[in-house]
């Protein structure tokens, strides 16, 4: 298996128990969990707060990306997605990692120091090298864009 090393900032060590892990063999997202300096966040509806999550990381493995994705129990039940939809962590970045969640819902809701707040997923990616070109090849689909093939 491949691996990442994690770098646990101020206190978040114990807030991750045995450390940072899959909850099951069959998981693919790392839980990230909140570790804000308060015991919890309070997040008015249809505003946005960033969460701290007490950790930093570099993939082990070249052309690999982390990807913060929402968890849909927090999305479902509470409202609370990630902001921006999906958060693309840099192989390159090594400061803390920060999830902002929206809160979707009616009503003011709190997220408490130790909560699991979105998944950490690794993805590879390829780096292309921007060409500039006067015309671009022709396809089925052309300029078509969204709804062009009908709805049926």
């Amino acid at each position: 298996m491949k691996s990442v090393k994690v770098q646990y900032l101020r206190d978040a060590r114990a807030l991750y128990g045995e450390g940072l892990n899959y909850a099951t063999s069959g998981s693919v997202g790392l839980d990230l969990r909140a570790c804000p300096e308060e015991e919890s966040i309070h997040i008015k509806a249809g505003e946005r707060a960033g969460i701290p999550v007490g950790i930093a990381i570099e993939p082990m493995t070249p052309d690999v990306a982390g990807f913060v994705y929402s968890r849909s129990g927090l999305g479902a039940v509470k409202g609370l997605t990630v902001a921006q939809g999906v958060g693309v962590i840099d192989p390159d970045y090594r400061g803390e990692l920060v999830v902002w969640l929206l809160n979707t819902s009616s009503e003011t809701m709190s997220v408490s120091r130790g909560e699991r707040v979105a998944q950490l997923i690794f993805q590879p990616v390829a780096r292309l090298l921007p060409v500039e070109a006067q015309e671009l090849s022709a396809t089925e689909r052309g300029s078509g864009g969204f709804g062009h093939t009908g709805t049926k």
